[in-house]
């Protein structure tokens, strides 16, 4: 059996179907796909590629799979869906993808779906252009191949095992495994160590799901710890690589330049849609910088040459959860997930800047995502979520949630002094206008969320004495179960557009869950830890209150949702006694500004 050679791995072995694969071009071309885009910049041995990481990732899944005791079949589609797993992925990696949500009319259309991201690209590769290969279809056929690109993007829909999806697409998964490893590996930053045989070790299926854990109490310290420490790296994945302001300066330079050069392009009459798919399907990185060379202006031919000659810009400011108040984290926080309403944040504040002193810079503004949502860990008795039982998890997961980063970059550092402070107030008088413009756009079901917690504030609290009573909601399941019931209100049903399933025994939604951690993360929520027993076991729940700046931001938006809030308080009136809280009171000068709302 032929092998390729990893820096990592060592020998991986390759069976002569999956070499049929590497050899197409849809496989080749990922060996000229930079894995970390344009990192290199800040860390110079940063160049390995999307193959690398495809060929790793594969080694990590079949480690996986026969730790399950999975059969030859299941392994092969295993081994198959993780070395396909990044194919749709676009030249420069996730820079690029962003041009499509900043600009929805640069969209591919295929199959009468707008294509936005590498996976729904992944997905039609895979299910399009292997089986029409006669070397190939000998082997598989097309209904094998649509099997594989579901198994490869994490699509769950219609599949009956879904294990096999999560060794490829889940909150630990070999996806994540490897590209941890590796990143770490190239760039020399150390993320802490992830105990790859640990992790595997601790899976298992259960109700046909892959869970963490063991039959001993020592086993199930040991599958924490192993999540945990891939949550570390996560967090420090971004902290250190992501959001490291070279590696953004760079990014903020290719992104501006392409898409000055695609306005351009469809300005000319040409189909910028069908270049757009090529960046998906055919180039690679050089390919790209040869397209907005050939067919940029000025501005951008420029901004390709300094990034060929390593010229990067510079950050003049840079904001993160630390320098922001919580209402603008917020606000920023909303507004870096809506990609049209995202670029329009950043050219506004760019403009405005150059409008005040003449000079030209460039904004990036990125959040962090990927939170872990799902991941279960089973004990002798039952099942229950991993930052249920880890408040090291839990803490993880809300550092992971409130990472923002937003960069002013200049090809010089005149006026540095005083840009920190003009683009901060630059910054709070944006956010609301924007934030007006998305609600107009689309609904945010996470403002329906604090609503909630708002509503109930307004609800259950008192002032007197100089003490306000608060209510705190002390069951979580009691809120995904609140926010499901009031989603089939029909005037409800878009502002609470969430996706519920009972896999876990009650109602639940990752989103929400994702939600309610950034609501925590970004100040608007105090998560409170609390140890109750159940069962002869200690175990620990999270209870929610809403925070002084969650109040102001509330009433900031309430305007906007008028007849919404009608429907909440009449339904958390009605059903107020099922509701379970504990009342905190708080001096009513370390809240801050409160009202008396009876």
């Amino acid at each position: 059996m032929p092998s390729i050679i990893d820096p990592i791995y060592g020998h991986v072995a390759i069976t002569s179907f999956e070499q049929l694969i590497i050899n197409t071009p849809e496989m080749a071309r990922l060996r000229r796909i930079s894995q970390l885009g344009l990192a290199d910049f800040a860390f110079p041995g940063a160049n390995h590629t999307r193959f690398e990481h495809s060929v790793g990732t594969l080694f990590i899944a079949d480690k996986i799979a026969r730790s399950l005791g999975l059969d030859e079949e299941e392994i092969l589609k295993v081994r198959l869906a993780a070395l396909l797993h990044d194919i749709g992925h676009c030249a420069f990696s996730h820079v690029v993808e962003s041009i499509l949500k900043r600009n929805p009319q640069y969209q591919p259309v295929l199959d009468g779906k707008n294509f936005l991201n590498h996976e729904m690209f992944t997905r039609f590769v895979i299910a399009n252009s292997f089986h029409t290969r006669p070397e190939i279809a000998s082997h598989a056929d097309a209904s094998f191949f649509r099997d594989i690109s579901r198994m490869a993007t994490g699509d769950l829909e219609g599949v009956s095992k879904p294990y096999l999806t999560q060794i490829i697409s889940n909150d630990i998964d070999a996806d994540r495994i490897d590209f941890l490893l590796r990143d770490s590996y190239h760039t020399g930053v150390s993320f802490g160590l992830v105990d790859v045989d640990q992790i595997i070790a601790s899976m298992s299926v259960h109700n046909g799901r892959i869970v963490l854990g063991g039959t001993l109490s020592y086993d199930e310290d040991m599958a924490l710890i192993a999540a945990e420490s891939m949550l570390i790296a996560r967090a420090h994945h971004y902290s250190a690589i992501i959001h490291n302001p070279r590696t953004q300066g760079a990014r903020v330079m290719l992104l501006h330049a392409l898409e000055k050069t695609l306005a351009r392009y469809k300005e000319s009459g040409k189909d910028v849609k069908a270049a757009v798919l090529k960046f998906f399907t055919e180039y690679n990185d050089s390919d790209l910088l040869h397209f907005i060379e050939a067919n940029g202006d000025e501005n951008s031919r420029k901004l390709m040459t300094n990034i060929r000659n390593a010229s990067i810009c510079r950050a003049v400011s840079r904001f993160t959860h630390k320098n922001l108040n919580p209402r603008t984290r917020m606000a920023l926080s909303t507004i870096a997930r809506n990609g049209v309403a995202k670029k329009m944040f950043e050219d506004g504040l760019a403009k405005r800047f150059a409008d005040k002193y003449g000079a030209s810079v460039l904004v990036d503004l990125d959040v962090a995502g990927g939170i872990p949502k799902s991941t279960r860990i089973k004990t002798q008795d039952e099942e229950s979520f991993l930052y249920d039982e880890s408040a090291l998890a839990n803490g993880l997961v809300r550092a992971i949630s409130r990472q923002i980063s937003l960069c002013v970059f200049s090809k010089t550092q005149d006026n540095a002094s005083q840009a920190s402070h003009d683009f901060l107030l630059g910054i709070e008088n944006l956010s609301p206008d924007l934030l007006r413009f998305i609600r107009n756009e689309n609904y945010l079901p996470i403002e329906g969320l604090l609503l909630i917690f708002y509503s109930a504030h307004r609800l259950f609290s008192s002032v007197a004495d100089g003490i306000i009573n608060m209510p705190r909601l002390r069951n979580i399941a009691k809120i995904y179960y609140i926010v499901r019931e009031l989603g089939k209100d029909e005037k409800l049903k878009n502002l609470f557009d969430y996706r519920f399933h009972t896999d876990y025994g009650f109602s639940y939604s990752d989103r929400l869950f994702e939600d309610i951690q950034l609501l925590v993360a970004m100040g608007m929520v105090d998560e409170d830890l609390r140890y109750f027993e159940n069962k002869g076991r200690w175990q620990q729940r999270y209870e929610y209150v809403l925070t002084s700046d969650g109040l102001l931001y509330a009433e900031s938006i309430a305007s906007a949702y008028q007849n919404e809030l009608v429907i909440i308080k009449n339904y958390l009136t009605v059903n107020k006694h099922s509701i379970p809280r504990d009342i905190v009171s708080v001096a009513s000068k370390r809240y801050g500004r409160v009202k008396a709302h009876r």
